[in-house]
């Protein structure tokens, strides 16, 4: 890669984000950055006291009463008692003798997946078994406190990796609140509850400028977490919080401000930390209300109101389920349902109350759960149903119709993006993904796999050469962002809708897609030229039985023909590697079509699903 290229994605990174990264790990290395000093007393329990009883409440997630969750997949049982804080069910082991030092002297990699032991402290349990106590499950109760005490014994402040990470410091914080509201005692807590808060705090505010220089999901969750714990720590006089409580405010509108597009779109493009992001200021807002503080600003808000519109796009209603589009970490926050990991619609809900003064889901279920949890009414007015459109600020066509749902990703990219995917095309009928991501499974295997996840062959798009659409510059970053050429947004025509959008990369290859979606079908035509001597279409499908005859392939739930006026090198039906939950990985159905010359190629699609 020539300097200018790398010269180019600098600039797009920022001057003021690469300084405020640079110069946090300059603090570091040479121990003059004030988080090297932070401390905290010891924190003793007990953090939580018997709850009063109240009528009304929803049911509690029972999902950790007899097990260990990683995920939202992966369990183990357990009979009770704490569980083993640096463990984890995954085939890497880290080496623990380097984690008995301060967090600042653990490497980020090299000791296998890092956050396969931040699982577990993530402390999604807190937010389950406090709904356990709240419906007066003693035991629940007992065990909530048992287990604190228990990891504050194996986490010292600031000491091993699960204080590595202001991000995952403020998760915690976020569900310790949510456990608060959930058992009434987010303004009489006990002085342990509020001790272990404000350590939290101690660790998350020295490190914000990196967190803000990340552009990504760490500036929204620490600020959410400054926000709601600082107020936290204010109601219960501690003096400090009132000043955490403003700069979390202020962050707040920034991040809302310069993450989300103003057609809702985040800066990660990703699906699931779309949903991460809005949790995060789901919070923030649903903590606003309860403790009758100012709003937040009009803009803001607006900004807060489109990013659930996007979302709302993205999912099916009626299942919940949603494109595996973009990076997916495993990341949930306030587990107050039982409901599946890729089930969005407790996040819609919420953020329609909340943001849109609506609800998404017409029909009441688990759903509901978090809004009921946090104390708010819902309305009964439905939001229509979303429609087909593009959202050029993020680079997403999304065209519905009757119940099928195409999306078609296009470079627009404002910030770094995390994969390779332009103009992938995802498409699904109801609850069935037919046309799919191929996911992420983890950010450090051995076997590399994430990273060939994240590249170009892993999605429903051209690869030229055996490339990925723009040069790898670390783990997290490509560079020659590309940018898009001759994007039609969508547009209606007859039952059906169509879209476009091209690309050339810095290598000279040019592909162009036009995407028509029909209620019984879908035809994707692909134009390639410029200079690349071979490439290659894929098509990674929904599991089931498939057998190609020439160049049809006969499936299930849906056929495909691919023609074009350039014959094709090579038509096969082959496995590839999908991950739709980290760490978890399966194999897919993949077609892939080769030429060796510029053409124009036609995917036809009909769809075998009984509505």
């Amino acid at each position: 890669m020539s300097r200018l290229s790398r010269l180019r994605t600098l600039v797009g990174l920022g001057a003021g984000n690469l300084a405020r990264v640079g110069l946090y790990r300059v603090g570091l290395a040479t121990g003059l950055h004030r988080v090297r000093r932070a401390a905290h007393p010891e924190v003793r329990g007990p953090f939580f006291r018997e709850p009063l009883e109240r009528e009304g409440l929803p049911e509690p997630n029972r999902r950790w009463h007899d097990k260990l969750w990683w995920y939202d997949w992966k369990t183990r049982p357990h009979h009770g008692e704490p569980p083993d804080w640096f463990d984890h069910p995954f085939a890497d082991s880290p080496v623990r003798g380097s984690w008995n030092r301060p967090w600042w002297q653990i490497p980020d990699f090299g000791n296998g997946d890092i956050k396969n032991v931040w699982e577990l402290s993530r402390l999604s349990w807190v937010v389950a078994l406090a709904t356990e106590a709240a419906q007066g499950d003693r035991g629940a109760l007992d065990r909530l406190n048992r287990w604190l005490a228990s990891w504050t014994q194996a986490n010292p402040f600031y000491s091993g990796p699960n204080w590595k990470c202001g991000q995952e410091a403020s998760i915690r914080v976020m569900h310790l609140v949510t456990a608060g509201i959930v058992l009434s005692q987010e303004r009489n807590a006990l002085p342990g509850l509020v001790e272990l808060i404000e350590a939290h705090l101690r660790r998350i505010a020295p490190t914000l400028a990196y967190a803000l220089g990340q552009q990504n999901n760490h500036g929204t969750s620490e600020a959410a977490a400054m926000f709601v714990g600082g107020d936290f720590l204010a109601v219960h006089g501690r003096m400090v919080g009132m000043r955490w409580r403003d700069m979390g405010r202020r962050l707040l509108k920034n991040r809302a401000l310069a993450l989300i597009e103003p057609d809702g779109s985040f800066s990660q493009y990703s699906v699931i930390y779309h949903r991460l992001m809005l949790d995060a200021f789901c919070l923030a807002e649903a903590w606003r209300r309860k403790a009758g503080l100012e709003a937040f600003s009009p803009a803001s808000l607006a900004r807060l109101q489109a990013a659930t519109r996007w979302l709302d796009a993205m999912v099916e209603r009626s299942t919940g389920v949603a494109p595996n589009i973009g990076a997916n970490d495993g990341a949930r926050l306030m587990p107050l349902t039982e409901t599946a990991y890729r089930d969005f619609r407790p996040t819609l809900q919420l953020a329609s109350v909340l943001f849109r003064g609506a609800r998404a889901i017409e029909e009441e279920g688990p759903w509901d759960f978090p809004a009921k949890w946090l104390g708010l009414d819902i309305p009964r007015e439905l939001l229509p149903p979303p429609v087909s459109r593009s959202f050029d600020h993020g680079g997403y066509h999304v065209i519905r119709v009757a119940k099928a749902l195409a999306v078609l990703r296009y470079p627009r990219f404002r910030f770094r993006p995390g994969q390779a995917d332009a103009l992938h095309l995802d498409l699904s009928v109801g609850p069935h993904n037919l046309l799919r991501d191929g996911g992420t499974f983890s950010y450090n295997d051995p076997a590399r796999l994430g990273q060939f996840l994240a590249g170009t062959a892993a999605h429903n798009t051209i690869e030229f050469d055996g490339r990925d659409q723009m040069p790898r510059l670390g783990r997290f970053l490509f560079g020659d962002w590309l940018k898009s050429s001759n994007v039609t947004t969508v547009r209606q025509h007859g039952n059906g809708a169509h879209a476009a959008a091209g690309y050339r990369d810095s290598a000279g290859a040019e592909h162009r897609r036009e995407v028509a979606l029909e209620p019984g079908g879908f035809t994707c035509t692909d134009t390639i030229s410029g200079t690349f001597k071979v490439a290659t279409l894929r098509w990674r499908l929904i599991p089931g039985r498939y057998s190609l005859v020439g160049n049809r392939l006969l499936g299930e739930k849906v056929e495909l023909a691919v023609e074009a006026d350039q014959a094709p090198a090579e038509i096969r039906l082959t496995n590839a590697p999908e991950s739709t939950h980290y760490q978890q990985r399966a194999e897919q159905p993949c077609l892939e079509v080769t030429f060796d010359a510029p053409c124009r190629i036609t995917t036809q699609g009909r769809f075998l699903i009984e509505e």
